[in-house]
C-alpha cells in the first residue's frame, strides 16, 4: 500500500503572511514539517503543494519536493486534492493532509495513524 503526505502551504495567510517560510532555530516551518513527516518513516511520497514560487524554490533547494498548485483553492483540502491529482495518486493509496504550520509534529503520530492502514 502507498502512503502520500501531502503538506499543504500558502504565502497569502490574512493572519500571518509568509507563515510556511518563518524562520524556527535556523529552518522554515514548512521544512521542520517536512522531515518531521520524513522521520516517520511511513510515506512512499512526501510533497509540499504551494500555490506560492518562494515557498517551492524553497522546499526544492531543501532538498524536499514540491508541486504548484492553484492559487484559487479555498482550503488546504483542495490543494491537497489538486496534489493528488498532478501525482497521480492510484486509488489504493492513502492521502495524508499533513498541516504545514505543526513544526513540532511528532513522527510518530504519523506512524500511529497510518497503522490500521497497513495491517488492512
Amino acid at each position: 500500500m502507498r502512503f502520500i503526505g501531502i503538506i499543504p502551504a500558502r504565502f497569502a495567510s490574512t493572519r500571518f503572511p509568509g507563515k510556511p517560510l518563518a524562520m524556527i532555530r535556523g529552518k522554515a516551518m514548512v521544512m521542520h514539517v517536512y522531515e518531521r513527516a520524513r522521520e516517520a518513516g511511513c510515506f512512499t511520497e512526501i510533497v509540499v503543494a504551494t500555490d506560492d514560487e518562494r515557498i517551492y524554490d524553497h522546499v526544492i533547494r531543501e532538498g524536499g519536493k514540491a508541486l504548484m498548485t492553484s492559487p484559487d483553492h479555498p482550503s488546504g483540502t483542495d490543494r491537497v486534492l489538486d496534489a493528488a491529482e498532478q501525482l497521480n495518486v492510484p486509488d489504493d493509496a492513502v492521502v495524508v493532509n499533513i498541516q504545514g504550520d505543526e513544526p513540532a509534529l511528532e513522527p510518530e503520530m504519523l506512524s500511529e495513524l497510518l497503522a490500521p492502514f497497513a495491517t488492512a
